[in-house]
C-alpha cells in the first residue's frame, strides 16, 4: 500500500497593529507619508517586542510599508535577531479623499454609518472598498504563509486590515467586522492550516483596560 503523504505543518501568523502615533483616535491618516509613532507607541513597541521574543521561535517579520510600521516592526525584529521585510498587501486602507479627515468629521458624514454597518458596499472616494482591502490582506497572509509552511511570522499591519483577516478566519461577515476591537500594539494570532484557519488569540494586550480603547 502506498504511504499516505504526510499533512503540512500550519504556520503560526503573529500580527501586530503598529503603535500609537500622534493621531491616532483622532484622524484618518490613511497612506499619507510622514506619520512616525509617538513616545507612547515606541514604548508599545517595545513591549511587544518583549512579548512576542518569549513566544518561542520566530522565522521572519513582515511589515507594511509606512513608517508607523516599519518603527513598531524594528523592535521586535531586534529582539528576535531578524530583518525587517516589507509586504505591500499589509498597507493600510486606502481612505482616498477621506485621507487627513479628523474622526469627528469624518462621523458627521453620511457614508459613516455604511462604514460602520455596511462597510461590503462602502468605498472610500478616490480609494478602496472594503472589499478589495480584505481581498488584498488575505492575499498577503496567503503567499506569507505559502512561503513559510510549518513556520511562524509576524506581521505588523493596520487595525482595519487585522480586523479582516480576523473576520475571515472567525468566518464572520464583512459587514459585522467593526465590532473587533484591534488596539495600538495589540497581537492576535492566527494558525493557518490545510483545514483552514484556527484564531487563537485578538487583540491580545498587556492593560485589559487599554485593550478597550
Amino acid at each position: 500500500m502506498a504511504r499516505s503523504a504526510a499533512r503540512p505543518r500550519p504556520t503560526l501568523v503573529i500580527m501586530v497593529r503598529h503603535g500609537q502615533t500622534p493621531t491616532t483616535g483622532r484622524e484618518l491618516p490613511g497612506r499619507a507619508p510622514g506619520l512616525h509613532l509617538s513616545d507612547t507607541g515606541r514604548a508599545q513597541a517595545r513591549a511587544a517586542a518583549e512579548r512576542i521574543g518569549a513566544m518561542g521561535k520566530v522565522d521572519a517579520i513582515y511589515a507594511s510599508p509606512l513608517e508607523r510600521t516599519r518603527e513598531t516592526a524594528a523592535p521586535i525584529a531586534a529582539a528576535l535577531g531578524l530583518k525587517v521585510r516589507i509586504e505591500r498587501g499589509l498597507l493600510e486602507v486606502d481612505v482616498g479623499n477621506w485621507t487627513g479627515h479628523e474622526l469627528k468629521v469624518a462621523r458627521r458624514q453620511p457614508e459613516w454609518k455604511a462604514v460602520q454597518h455596511y462597510p461590503s458596499g462602502f468605498r472610500f472616494p478616490g480609494g478602496e472598498s472594503f472589499v478589495e482591502m480584505q481581498a488584498r490582506m488575505l492575499g498577503a497572509l496567503g503567499r506569507l504563509t505559502a512561503a513559510h509552511p510549518g513556520q511562524t511570522i509576524v506581521a505588523v499591519s493596520h487595525a482595519d486590515t487585522i480586523k479582516a483577516a480576523v473576520a475571515h478566519a472567525l468566518g464572520t461577515h464583512l459587514d459585522l467586522f467593526q465590532r473587533i476591537v484591534i488596539s495600538p500594539c495589540s497581537i492576535s494570532t492566527v494558525m493557518y492550516g490545510d483545514t483552514g484557519p484556527m484564531v487563537l488569540a485578538v487583540n491580545s494586550v498587556p492593560d485589559a483596560k487599554a485593550g478597550a480603547r
